[in-house]
């Protein structure tokens, strides 16, 4: 059982550093955006939208628990916790996945991103407030890439 419980923790901060690089010195949150991108481009590439939501399902599930854990030993939503923004960021790429977005695209989704991200527009603010477990932390930028996703599909559309 000890050696279980000594496994866990290491791999809980590993998952929610998005492998280390919510450790970055400056600008946690847009090096772990950045760091998902690859990861969005070889889903995208591997199987288009189901590898993709297969791949934001995973890693949102993996997030909550790694969250969990993470939350025992530190304040509400750390800023070396970035699988959150990995979630929120693939999600941003939901609707124009069905080929791979081009370059311009995958700058504007990343900037969309962190704008949504860093304003918390409603119902982000809500859940970066209010809900003080992993949840929230998870939830607040699953709402942002949700609204970076709408401005990458009206962009789509008029291109």
């Amino acid at each position: 059982m000890k050696k279980t419980k000594d496994l866990i923790r290491p791999l809980a901060y590993l998952m929610a550093t998005w492998f280390g690089s919510g450790h970055a010195r400056i600008m946690p949150g847009t090096i772990g955006s950045l760091m998902t991108l690859p990861f969005v481009a070889l889903m995208i590439g591997m199987g288009g939208l189901p590898a993709l939501v297969g791949f934001i399902a995973l890693t949102y599930l993996v997030g909550l628990w790694a969250v969990r854990h993470v939350l025992k030993e530190t304040e509400h939503d750390p800023g070396f916790v970035v699988i959150d923004e990995v979630v929120g960021q693939a999600l941003t790429f939901v609707f124009v996945s069905y080929a791979m977005p081009s370059w311009w695209m995958f700058l504007v989704g990343f900037a969309a991103f962190r704008f949504f991200d860093i304003v918390k527009l409603w119902p982000a603010c809500y859940f970066d407030t209010k809900v003080r477990n992993a949840s929230g932390v998870m939830l607040d930028d699953v709402v942002a890439g949700g609204y970076a996703a709408v401005v990458l599909l009206l962009l789509q559309m008029m291109s």
